[in-house]
């Protein structure tokens, strides 16, 4: 398969967290003077100023949301603790509603010390406890797999496999999965997983950035596509091979970026895409 690069920027999107210096107004006005028709809005820029009102400032810019980040962080080690997860992901369900995302990203959750498969079962009790919320406000829970270097803490769900199984668990339309390259890369299955996943239908979001070998920080330190050892362009392609469509999704958490002057960022963001997605 022949990867073919992108000319414009019609399918790009970026998460806020990418240009975290920025409150959301500032993000807003700065990706649509840039020509990015795409943001995914991570919660922590609508505490401040309401699901309603960022709703309203998004739809001015003439933005579309891809998503809202992030849900998640189900598994916990007592029943009070996994209802109070299940109560906070039906609150960003309804967030997403209100600002007009389709989806909620999920960080799934891990807690240190309880056995993977225990926090995968509760990760998938969890998204079902959710489902008929997120059908009553017709929005999507995407599960995001991360790398394993997370699996202690973070997240039980490491690989598109796993992701796949709660699909499979849960055989709901609403369930699916969010590609980060970030996360996957390494995979050797990842080439049949996406395959799978265009499948099932449940390839909802695919996310950019890359992986340094050189990383400093393991959450911290991720690279500008063509900073890292990724091929991007290739998983890209296999994603639109599975079927998929939507957004490619710009995320990008790094110490050493955020530091710049976020429109300059912004620019070297735009060439590295053309570039390297």
């Amino acid at each position: 398969m022949t990867a073919q690069p992108l000319t414009d920027y019609s399918r790009m999107a970026v998460h806020t967290f990418t240009t975290k210096p920025w409150n959301l107004q500032q993000a807003c006005e700065n990706y649509a003077s840039a020509g990015i028709p795409g943001i995914t809005v991570w919660r922590n820029v609508i505490e401040d100023i309401g699901a309603e009102a960022a709703g309203a400032m998004i739809r001015k810019s003439g933005l579309e949301v891809a998503a809202l980040c992030r849900g998640g962080f189900f598994p916990a080690t007592d029943a009070t603790q996994r209802q109070a997860a299940i109560d906070d992901n039906k609150l960003a369900i309804d967030q997403a509603a209100a600002i007009g995302a389709p989806m909620v990203v999920l960080v799934c959750g891990a807690v240190v010390g309880m056995p993977l498969e225990e926090a995968r079962k509760q990760i998938s009790d969890g998204i079902g406890a959710c489902l008929d919320h997120a059908r009553a406000c017709n929005v999507q829970l995407a599960i995001e797999p991360l790398h394993p270097m997370y699996a202690a803490d973070r997240s039980a769900v490491n690989t598109m496999g796993q992701a796949r199984a709660i699909c499979e668990t849960l055989n709901d339309p609403l369930v699916g999965i969010a590609l980060d390259v970030y996360h996957v890369w390494w995979d050797p299955d990842l080439s049949q997983e996406i395959k799978r996943a265009g499948e099932m239908g449940t390839l909802f979001a695919f996310h950019v950035c890359d992986w340094k070998p050189d990383t400093n920080h393991l959450l911290l330190d991720r690279g500008l596509m063509g900073e890292g050892c990724i091929d991007i362009r290739a998983i890209r392609s296999e994603v639109e091979a599975a079927g998929f469509r939507g957004w490619n999704e710009v995320e990008i958490f790094s110490q050493h970026h955020w530091e710049k002057e976020q429109r300059s960022w912004l620019s070297e963001i735009k060439r590295a895409y053309l570039d390297h997605v």
